[in-house]
């Protein structure tokens, strides 16, 4: 799910007029331009300029191939920095009466999640020529370069955030499903375990998350009559898909190498639409300009049983079979 920005239909309208776009396209080009036009996108506490709104949705289908939340999970957007978001959950259902009795009455849970605002920022520099060169589509670059930096940046926290100083990520807030004492007792029992260890309710939406080493070694595990725990047709552990990620940790001491659940409960919070500052004298000596953009987020598993982790409990000298190189600087 992912709503629209909480802005004013009138200053949405003039994102997406051809003026807006005119006068955004002359700012990154270090041309003159119209202040006035493009005061509807500016921000003065951090002289940042939003990006059109067709830029920004580029950008919204772009940042959603590098991060694997932005597919699976809940996406919110909210103009303030801090605050509570409300949620209702229901477990009720509907039930046969005759003319004289009763509805029955719902057991919806009302409560509020707090989020706050973590600032996610990159700077991308070009040569001058390119950016004089009107061949070359710079806003285009630009959104698909913040994209590939943001999205990548988001997913690392998402899984591993801290909760200091940055979001806390799916890790720190899912409930642990199933523990085990070392690595190499890792077996084909404990993913089914893991898997009944999460209510059908978001059994039948889940997904396995874990990364390529822990995915070579679960394609090796076999029941006691020698079926493969992995489906090879379809990619799949016991009807669910499996979503690799190379942030999720190996298969080790004191990690969690899985996660099985549904993670539309895995909320992210939007502050702000992108915006770029540009950098026209910082780097002008090596013929550069800078673009500093930024983002304003922050995200919440918001029922923590939606997720189950499998965790190694004691140290292991186990060693992933193969060794995937980390193509993701």
């Amino acid at each position: 799910m992912i709503q629209d920005w909480p802005i004013s239909k009138e200053v949405c309208n003039r994102l997406t007029s051809s003026d807006y776009n005119y006068e955004f396209s002359n700012a990154i080009r270090n041309k003159r331009r119209n202040e006035q036009i493009l005061s509807e996108g500016y921000d003065k506490s951090s002289d940042s300029y939003m990006f059109p709104s067709g830029s920004f949705n580029n950008f919204s289908d772009a940042v959603i191939k590098e991060n694997l939340f932005r597919r699976l999970g809940t996406v919110l957007h909210s103009p303030t920095r801090e605050g509570l978001i409300q949620t209702v959950f229901s477990t009720a259902n509907a039930a046969i009466v005759d003319e004289a009795t009763a509805f029955p009455e719902d057991n919806d849970t009302f409560d509020k999640a707090s989020f706050s605002s973590y600032k996610i920022a990159a700077v991308s520099k070009l040569n001058n020529r390119f950016i004089e060169d009107m061949h070359f589509n710079v806003e285009k670059y630009l959104t698909n370069e913040f994209a590939r930096r943001f999205g990548r940046t988001e997913e690392q926290v998402f899984i591993n955030g801290t909760g200091i100083n940055e979001p806390s990520g799916l890790l720190m807030t899912a409930e642990t499903g199933r523990s085990i004492d070392t690595a190499e007792s890792l077996s084909y029992d404990d993913i089914i375990a893991l898997y009944f260890a999460t209510k059908p309710d978001f059994r039948k939406n889940g997904v396995w998350l874990m990364n390529d080493n822990t995915a070579l070694i679960l394609r090796t595990l076999k029941d006691k009559d020698g079926n493969y725990l992995w489906r090879q047709s379809d990619d799949t552990i016991l009807s669910s898909p499996i979503v690799i990620s190379p942030y999720m940790p190996d298969i080790a001491a004191s990690s969690i190498p899985v996660a099985f659940g549904d993670l539309s409960y895995f909320w992210i919070l939007e502050r702000q639409p992108l915006s770029v500052k540009i950098l026209t004298e910082l780097y002008s000596r090596e013929n550069l300009t800078g673009y500093a953009a930024y983002e304003r987020i922050d995200c919440r598993l918001i029922r923590p049983e939606a997720v189950q982790l499998l965790s190694i409990k004691m140290h292991s000298h186990l060693r992933p079979l193969f060794k995937f190189q980390d193509t993701f600087l």
